[in-house]
């Protein structure tokens, strides 16, 4: 049997423009006190966005994720488990959906310790897609629809919202 073909991830930049928005918000908001922001004529107030101090941590935070029934019941691939680990350098988390696995880096103030960035990665566990892009329509409306049951509605509006202005495509 050949390879599925993957489609081209012509969206990745644009779902990162607007995360990297997004993550600004909730600094701004742990930096400053201040949880209620406008969000296109919309008053929301953020929800704590849950940091991480070791893999360890991330890997109890994601087993959780892991059994929660609504999650169980919306993606089949809920019920495979997933390992956590370091990685090295600073540059990025990524999923390794070979062996099911979520690298984070641990560098200090490591901007991938946090609950956003951990979220997306399981949104790529969750495909049962091989040939799915990457960061295509389906993967963000997947990562949005955890964002919301996990972090909380006003998260995920922030997160919809902001990568609509970024010209992000949900399906």
């Amino acid at each position: 049997m050949s390879d599925p073909v993957v489609r081209r991830d012509s969206q990745r930049g644009r779902v990162y423009d607007g995360e990297q928005l997004v993550r600004g918000v909730f600094d701004r908001a742990d930096e400053f006190g201040h949880r209620t922001v406008e969000v296109f004529g919309s008053r929301l107030t953020l929800p704590v966005e849950r940091r991480f101090a070791s893999v360890e941590s991330v890997q109890v935070y994601v087993d959780k994720v892991l059994a929660l029934n609504w999650v169980r019941a919306q993606w089949e691939r809920a019920g495979v488990s997933v390992r956590v680990r370091a990685r090295g350098g600073a540059s990025a988390a990524h999923y390794e959906p070979a062996n099911g696995v979520l690298a984070v880096p641990l560098h200090t103030g490591s901007w991938a310790l946090r609950e956003l960035v951990v979220l997306h990665e399981l949104a790529h566990h969750f495909s049962a897609d091989p040939s799915e892009a990457a960061h295509g329509p389906e993967f963000c409306s997947r990562y949005v629809e955890l964002v919301e049951g996990v972090v909380g509605a006003e998260a995920g509006l922030l997160i919809r919202a902001t990568f609509g202005g970024c010209g992000v495509r949900f399906g």
